[in-house]
């Protein structure tokens, strides 16, 4: 998919300052396929074995996939669906009702925190609390 796709649609786009944040899948972090983004994105890389060590799914970096996946799960499981049908109403019936406002204060608070973290240069900071 990497080789097939996703290099070749990049090569449709400017990229030049693109950072490219993988998750700790084994199987996204084999040899291969960190030299295969190594190769594509040099120091661009966070990624368990690449250049930037990473948590993947860090709500700093990506608070979207972070905050709304445990989000939308919480509300989707609340009532405890007993068919596949109930599940994809559930998920629909979540994804529908969130607000955009929602969405936007999670972006406000991530870059206030990204703020705070260009402003440490990346010490340990164990006072910071990231709200919604």
């Amino acid at each position: 998919m990497i080789t097939n796709f996703f290099i070749p649609e990049l090569n449709n786009h400017d990229v030049q300052e693109l950072w490219f944040q993988q998750d700790g899948a084994t199987c996204h972090t084999a040899r291969a396929t960190i030299d295969l983004l190594k190769d594509t994105f040099g120091d661009r890389l966070i990624s368990r074995f690449g250049p930037v060590n990473w948590p993947p799914r860090s709500c700093d970096l990506s608070p979207l996939d972070y905050f709304l996946r445990g989000y939308v799960k919480s509300l989707v499981y609340a009532d405890k669906p007993q068919t596949l049908d109930h599940l994809e109403d559930n998920i629909r019936r979540i994804i529908a009702d969130i607000r955009p406002q929602m969405l936007e204060e999670v972006i406000e608070n991530w870059t206030s925190g990204l703020a705070y973290i260009r402003a440490s240069r990346g010490s340990p900071m164990p006072e910071i609390i990231f709200k919604m």
